[in-house]
């Protein structure tokens, strides 16, 4: 059951992510642009220079959230100090992969083993509730299934943050249907949870969106996915999320399967997407370019880059309004 201190206690753990992040962004920028930490933006005709790493503001408004939550629900120090103790870990898996790239292989075992805090801790239930099916009891596979959805989570994440605002709005868009279907399913963790996490990114996409101003890097969407798998697993909405997650999951598998197995962005030598004179993007016609979504987006014609990041975000919100149908599903049958 809902409470009404647990929507205060979300609207206000909502506000001080936000306000972290939107204040400290612009600090960031400066700093990086100084230090020469920059990537350049492909897909730009004129490959603008952009400050990177930029996700450590949504890792420290997380932190600093979650703090704020740990302080004010008694009742749930447990489960808050859980989801801290895997996304800072997974963040700093993504900052050390920012500085100094991580062996493809090695990068999603590191983000499967940051998941050992909720199968130590207990922070879980066996029982993923089914739509018309109801609960089901996984006791044994569970804990094998958290270590693979939080390696998934992360790297479906990572995978799609190839565009100004894609991982951001996308996400955004997630985490906002994670809220919703918590308050369905009353899920106190997912509702306060989903809110600290869905401010950081609110406010960060403000920056992050066409024209970019900043890039999130690795310890961004690293951080992001780590947190979306972590509430999904605590708050008991582990179908709804894949549902809410399609379109990563989709990008993710066509693409590991047309490259043949896990590779590092930067050693792929094709690039699905390629950019015209006019700055519209275009899908490559290199067989041994990876088959994206964005790319399968693009086989209909070139589009610009805000346009196929509005694609993008559109197939969320569809996939975001199939996973509350998908817990209006579950509610009615509990």
């Amino acid at each position: 059951m809902i409470s009404i201190t647990d929507l205060i206690f979300a609207a206000t753990g909502f506000t001080i992510s936000f306000i972290i992040t939107f204040i400290l962004v612009p600090f960031l920028i400066r700093k990086f642009k100084e230090k020469g930490i920059v990537g350049v933006d492909v897909h730009k005709p004129e490959k603008p220079e952009i400050p990177e790493m930029g996700g450590l503001s949504i890792l420290i408004s997380i932190i600093v959230s979650t703090v704020f939550l740990i302080i004010v629900c008694n009742n749930l120090t447990k489960f808050f100090t859980t989801f801290l103790m895997v996304v800072v870990v997974v963040g700093i898996i993504g900052a050390i992969d920012d500085i100094k790239p991580l062996n493809p292989k090695l990068k999603p075992t590191l983000t499967a083993l940051a998941s050992l805090p909720i199968i130590i801790f207990g922070t879980y239930v066996p029982r993923p509730v089914f739509p018309i099916i109801g609960k089901t009891r996984l006791t044994i596979v569970y804990p094998l299934l958290i270590i693979a959805g939080l390696a998934v989570s992360t790297n479906a994440v990572n995978m799609l943050d190839v565009f100004n605002g894609s991982m951001a709005g996308t996400c955004s868009i997630l985490l906002l249907t994670l809220l919703i279907s918590s308050i369905i399913l009353g899920s106190s963790i997912g509702i306060l949870l989903s809110a600290i996490t869905l401010g950081s990114l609110v406010a960060f996409f403000y920056y992050n969106k066409y024209p970019a101003k900043i890039f999130s890097g690795d310890v961004g969407s690293l951080t992001v996915g780590a947190a979306i798998a972590t509430i999904a697993v605590m708050g008991r909405l582990e179908i709804v999320t894949i549902v809410a997650m399609m379109p990563h999951i989709m990008n993710g598998f066509h693409s590991l399967a047309s490259i043949g197995g896990l590779l590092e962005r930067r050693q792929i030598k094709a690039r699905p997407t390629k950019v015209l004179a006019d700055g519209r993007l275009a899908a490559s016609k290199d067989p041994k370019a990876p088959i994206t979504l964005a790319r399968l987006i693009l086989a209909g014609g070139p589009l610009y880059e805000n346009e196929v990041v509005k694609v993008f975000i559109l197939l969320s919100i569809y996939s975001g309004v199939l996973a509350i149908l998908t817990a209006l599903l579950i509610a009615w049958g509990l």
